[in-house]
């Protein structure tokens, strides 16, 4: 009887020393008001819903319904439905206006792997394009493990730049600003020349490529900062992002891929039908001459006309449109750097020193060098043996759209690791880039066991090199098979989608 009484006496003390004579009287008072209250509440959450349904019935009466080529320059298509993105206030900056103009779907959501629809609904949705469809399908069951496998390691909002990759990011930037002040102060010779060329090539491997996929930090400005990278080493962060994300959405696309398109008619990368218009006889050779082609990057990019509309040539040609104000008031930042970049690594040494041929030599040295480190291992990346030639191939013969997520793994490669990632910017992890390009290429490394083990386990084909010459080697028999057209012979395919 004693033990049972005690924990009654303990609670009564407890009651007693915590809580002030009035408390429960008060706490009783308090239950009769909002019992009271709780009808007058349900009218307001009623009253509430119903301005939230008249809302969108209202919007829903207002939508109009639009095509694809009518879009304008502030709208977007996404799963069929048409946004206006003119006041939208994006959390990632003001690069989404880069997009205007086109149907994103699948860029979108390449770039957001966390969002779902109703991350939409913070957009303005103005209309919709009547029987869209698309060649990429996505949410699916190789989609949604390798996200779960991928996210167990990556945890969101941790996917930005580590500490390490601003250490790399800015050990290279201190480089190439120390290697350029020599170029400007001291006599130009082929050594300076090659490291200072190799150290733009850094640039744009190790810095402005995460920046301009929106990869480096969460902050905005951070990203708009290092993006300019591309325009300190003769590029340009606008014409970049309007060909690469459009390369990314449509990797080896037959038709919508820039990159695939971007070196004819020297070289081709695509492996088109035998008696194709675009074959000629100099392509039996190309397996031989393609690094001639890639040494002169540099020059066809420092002097490239379409950096005073911002207009590029090749994302234009596969459907992409660029005329909205984004790229418009853009125009004279990247037409400044543009000019400040030919001043300082082609006026000033001649400027110095004097025109001659040996300084024209050692300028031209600089190009030559950037571009064979930059171009040679972009080559890499998606022209290999046995890499899918057209993705979307199914889609087109059969009706049932693809994975997206697949397609990306079965059109890139990966080679070598740790160390390759550091020198390359992580671009050595093209398969895993291309599944999170909005992810920081400081997590490649970590993330690749689990993307090869998900792909092992849903049968997707992930092409793997230990060492980059044998990439290399792979590519340099790729481009013979398509200059020669080998692959089509004995009645074969290399469009049917199959590896």
């Amino acid at each position: 009887t004693s033990s049972s009484a005690t924990p009654h006496t303990h609670n009564e003390g407890i009651s007693s020393h915590l809580y002030p004579p009035d408390f429960f009287r008060w706490h009783f008072s308090l239950g009769k008001t909002l019992a009271t209250m709780a009808p007058d509440a349900d009218k307001l959450r009623q009253r509430k819903a119903q301005s939230i349904q008249d809302t969108a019935d209202s919007q829903a009466t207002e939508l109009k319904i639009g095509t694809l080529k009518g879009l304008q320059g502030t709208e977007i298509v996404i799963d069929g439905d048409i946004y206006d993105i003119k006041d939208f206030d994006h959390p990632g900056g003001e690069s989404i206006m880069t997009f205007g103009g086109n149907d994103v779907t699948a860029t979108y959501k390449m770039i957001h792997p966390y969002h779902s629809k109703h991350h939409l609904e913070k957009m303005k949705k103005v209309g919709r394009v009547p029987d869209y469809t698309s060649e990429y399908k996505f949410d699916t069951p190789f989609e949604r493990e390798i996200k779960q496998e991928v996210f167990k390691i990556v945890r969101r909002g941790r996917e930005f730049g580590t500490p390490g990759y601003f250490f790399r990011a800015f050990c290279y930037i201190g480089l190439f600003f120390y290697l350029q002040y020599l170029w400007v102060t001291t006599p130009t010779t082929f050594a300076l020349a090659i490291f200072y060329g190799v150290s733009q090539a850094f640039i744009g491997l190790n810095v402005q490529h995460d920046a301009n996929h929106g990869a480096a930090s969460k902050k905005p400005w951070i990203n708009n900062l290092l993006g300019l990278g591309a325009d300190f080493i003769g590029g340009s962060k606008w014409l970049w992002m309007n060909q690469h994300w459009t390369h990314h959405t449509y990797t080896n696309h037959h038709e919508k891929d820039p990159d695939a398109l971007g070196a004819e008619p020297m070289l081709l990368f695509n492996d088109y039908p035998l008696g194709h218009p675009k074959r000629t006889l100099i392509h039996h050779f190309q397996a031989f001459y393609y690094l001639f082609v890639l040494a002169g990057y540099w020059v066809s990019s420092v002097f490239n006309p379409q950096i005073l509309d911002l207009q590029h040539r090749g994302a234009q040609a596969v459907g992409m449109k660029m005329e909205n104000d984004y790229i418009a008031k853009s125009r004279k930042y990247a037409i400044f750097l543009r000019l400040l970049y030919i001043y300082t690594n082609i006026v000033a040494p001649i400027q110095n020193q004097g025109f001659s041929l040996t300084v024209v030599a050692h300028i031209l040295t600089m190009g030559v060098a950037s571009s064979l480190t930059l171009a040679t291992l972009f080559a890499l990346s998606h022209n290999f043996e046995n890499a899918d030639r057209d993705p979307t191939y199914e889609a087109r013969k059969g009706g049932e759209p693809v994975c997206w997520f697949k397609s990306q793994v079965e059109t890139s490669s990966t080679y070598g690791g740790f160390i390759s990632g550091c020198l390359t910017g992580g671009l050595n992890f093209q398969v895993e880039h291309h599944l999170f390009p909005r992810m920081s290429s400081a997590w490649y490394p970590y993330i690749a066991p689990a993307v090869r083990e998900v792909c092992k386990k849903h049968g997707v084909k992930y092409a793997y090199y230990p060492w980059v010459w044998q990439n290399l080697i792979s590519t340099v028999k790729y481009l013979h098979q398509s200059g020669t057209g080998s692959n089509w012979k004995n009645g074969a395919n290399p469009y049917s989608g199959k590896l």
